[in-house]
């Protein structure tokens, strides 16, 4: 009999460890909950910033003002529908260069009339993109004013065209130089 209490003892102590693991298991997963919650939630709505200050393009010049933009609205993308491919000189060779670019425009008139002028823009990205050298094209600010350049002048071109500029930025989504 004695055996049998000391057996039953032994379970229940057993029983009262694997308990205590399990809280201690459950607790932890409760924490790590907690913490990915509130994670998400200084992510998600922590993300947004209410400084005083101008906003910046890449370059660190002021972003365009609203004034200075083509129309107010929902900012939408207009694809260039081939790579522009030209050659540039460098310092010891002539290098390849293959540039992907998109427009950034706002509302839908000036994406329909982006698109109309598909080919007006594409000529003259190309004549800009074309008069750049390599040396230029190596160095983030280079690439910057390059994308400067490209907006003044599809600007440019546009707004004798159509009566206004269209087209808010020139985005390089990709660029390489062999």
């Amino acid at each position: 009999m004695a055996e049998d209490k000391n057996d039953n003892e032994e379970e229940q102590t057993e029983e009262k460890a694997g308990g205590k693991k399990k809280k201690l298991i459950l607790s932890g997963i409760i924490g790590i909950v907690l913490i990915v919650t509130v994670v998400l939630v200084l992510w998600l709505f922590g993300g947004s910033s209410s400084s005083d200050e101008p906003a910046t393009s890449g370059s660190g010049s002021p972003a365009p003002s609203s004034s200075s933009r083509p129309e107010v609205g929902n900012a939408l993308y207009v694809g260039m529908p081939r790579a522009f491919v030209f050659i540039v000189p460098g310092d010891s060779r002539e290098r390849t260069v293959q540039i992907k670019a998109q427009l950034m425009v706002r509302g839908e008139e000036n994406e329909e009339l982006a698109k109309k002028h598909i080919p007006l823009i594409e000529g003259t990205l190309h004549e800009v993109f074309s008069s750049s050298t390599a040396d230029r094209l190596k160095t983030a600010e280079g690439k910057g004013q390059l994308r400067e350049l490209a907006l003044t002048e599809v600007r440019s071109a546009l707004e004798e065209v159509t009566g206004k500029p269209v087209v808010e930025q020139v985005l390089f989504t990709s660029l390489v130089m062999q």
